[in-house]
């Protein structure tokens, strides 16, 4: 496996969940980690407790502040070697009947723009280094169509996922790699958003954030020879085969 000593990680989406365990299991490596995401103060509280890091606030939707994020980073450290775009989230009224015009451009923008934002501004540096890596964490819902995740969310994931593989083709000569990460079921705060939220006890037997942060620190010490351009990772207790009481209900 490689090492992450010395390498610059800039993780958007790191307030929580899965960026956070991502960015927690990096810096034990020996990373570099930038934290990125909208709630500074959480941010903050989060660089305190990882070494090694430190906080970016930023709202990755919004291009211009993607690029102003980047360019301090690459001042301060250089060029990033690895990113991971984990932010993201979802809306209650999910169903195509309740999305509006409104809430369909803020999850393709909350889902799929920053990501595309700030995978598009990195490429550059890590052509210049011929070698990089874009970790996108995706979903289930980016390899497959459920109403429970509803249209908006599911459509953003299938970009990301077809993203993921677009840079793998046109930047594998630049040993560039992109890897989409596809997750079930994740207790997170996400779940919250659901219209008929899961159970505590349900939350308990599905994947965890610190299970992801492990897959993500896998993907990142891969030998750069070697490209997983997808991983689709479920709770062995699956409630997609299994059922659950939040998903007998129509979303």
């Amino acid at each position: 496996m490689s090492s992450l000593k010395g390498k610059i990680v800039w993780i958007n989406g790191a307030g929580s969940g899965i960026g956070l365990a991502g960015a927690e299991a990096l810096g034990e490596a020996g990373a570099m980690v930038i934290l990125s995401g909208r709630r500074a103060d959480v941010l903050q509280a989060a660089a305190k407790r990882i070494k090694g890091s430190e906080a970016l606030p930023l709202d990755i939707a919004k291009e211009a502040a993607v690029a102003d994020a980047h360019a301090a980073i690459e001042k301060r450290h250089g060029a990033v070697d690895i990113l991971v775009n984990s932010a993201g989230g979802n809306i209650p009224n999910r169903t195509f009947s309740e999305l509006t015009p409104d809430s369909w451009r803020m999850m393709v923008d909350m889902n799929l723009n920053g990501a595309f934002f700030s995978a598009r501004i990195v490429l550059p540096g890590m052509r210049k280094k011929k070698q990089g890596l874009i970790i996108n964490i995706a979903s289930i819902a980016g390899k497959r169509v459920s109403q429970v995740s509803g249209m908006a969310y599911t459509a953003a994931k299938h970009a990301m996922v077809a993203m993921s593989e677009a840079i793998n083709q046109e930047e594998c000569g630049n040993n560039i790699r992109a890897c989409a990460i596809c997750p079930g079921e994740v207790a997170t705060p996400i779940l919250d958003k659901r219209p008929i939220p899961p159970s505590a006890e349900e939350r308990s037997r599905m994947l965890q954030p610190e299970d992801l942060g492990r897959i993500i620190r896998f993907v990142a010490e891969t030998p750069a020879h070697v490209a997983i351009h997808e991983l689709l990772v479920v709770p062995t207790w699956n409630r997609s085969v299994l059922g659950g009481s939040d998903l007998k209900a129509k979303l």
